[in-house]
This record gives C-alpha cells, sequence and structure tokens, in this order.
C-alpha cells in the first residue's frame, strides 16, 4: 500500500509532462510558439486556445488575466504571447487543418463530429494534407459546406 501511495504522484507528474508535450505539439510553428507552449499550457489545454477566435485587444485582456491569476510571463513574453496567439486564434485568423482538433474544426468550419472525426482519421492515416484535393479525398465530408470556408484553411 505505502508503495502504490508514493508511486502515485510520479506517475500523475508523468502524465502531465507528456500530456504537456502532446498539447504544445499542436500549436502551430511561428514565432512565440515556445513562449506560448511555456506560459500557457500550464493551466490550459491548447484546444481552449485555438477555439476562441479573438481580437487582440481580447487577447491582451485575457493574457493580463492570466498574469494577475499567477501566471508567470514577463511583459515581453506576455508581448510575444498575445502576438502569437493573435496571428493564428484571431478573429481573422486561419485553420491549421493539419493540426487542428476536432474542437477547433467544429468552431471555424462547422464539421460535425463525424465529419471532425473523419478528417482526424484520414490525417492520421494518410499524412498531412497538401492542398484543397488532399482534404475533399476525406470519406463523409461535405465539400459544399466547406467551400464557403475555403478561404479560412491552410495547409
Amino acid at each position: 500500500m505505502k508503495r502504490v501511495a508514493l508511486l502515485l504522484p510520479i506517475a500523475a507528474a508523468l502524465l502531465c509532462m507528456a500530456d504537456d508535450d502532446g498539447n504544445a505539439s499542436l500549436l502551430p510553428d511561428g514565432p512565440g510558439k515556445e513562449v506560448v507552449a511555456k506560459v500557457c499550457t500550464e493551466c490550459h489545454s491548447v484546444d481552449r486556445m485555438r477555439t476562441l477566435r479573438i481580437s487582440k485587444d481580447e487577447w491582451w485582456e485575457k493574457v493580463a488575466d492570466m498574469v494577475d491569476r499567477g501566471a508567470k510571463a514577463t511583459d515581453a513574453e506576455s508581448e510575444a504571447v498575445v502576438e502569437y496567439l493573435s496571428r493564428n486564434f484571431g478573429k481573422d485568423s486561419k485553420l491549421w487543418v493539419n493540426t487542428a482538433p476536432y474542437i477547433e474544426l467544429k468552431a471555424v468550419l462547422g464539421v460535425t463530429v463525424a465529419e471532425g472525426n473523419a478528417v482526424i482519421a484520414y490525417r492520421k492515416a494518410n499524412g498531412n494534407f497538401k492542398d484543397w484535393s488532399d482534404l475533399l479525398k476525406v470519406p463523409g465530408l461535405d465539400a459544399n459546406k466547406l467551400e464557403a470556408k475555403k478561404d479560412l484553411i491552410v495547409f
């Protein structure tokens, strides 16, 4: 019983570290990614960031609030976080279809659960989408529904 009690916190810590690594890997590459991973994913999932789609001013409000609540970020790091989040997940930002989780596919493209799961399964089985024609190969995906949002998708 003592061994289990001692191993439980270690196992929990390892799971958290593994989750953080996987979580950060879902962020699009670019300037500020490492800072966002360090500052934000300690408490938040990447899914939350990816679905908000708010303005730069609103991202500033969110980041300032998080710093007030205890997030550890310098002024320069806060600025890097806001720049990254507003560039990748702002109101008019594009959807990175090769890293987008279901919740972001739903928020930006309006896909159903079945369509979102099909996109993710196809991506896992066949690798990253290279262009629009690759995306249209996903079984069960409604191309007509996506056509109106085609300009929001980045490959």
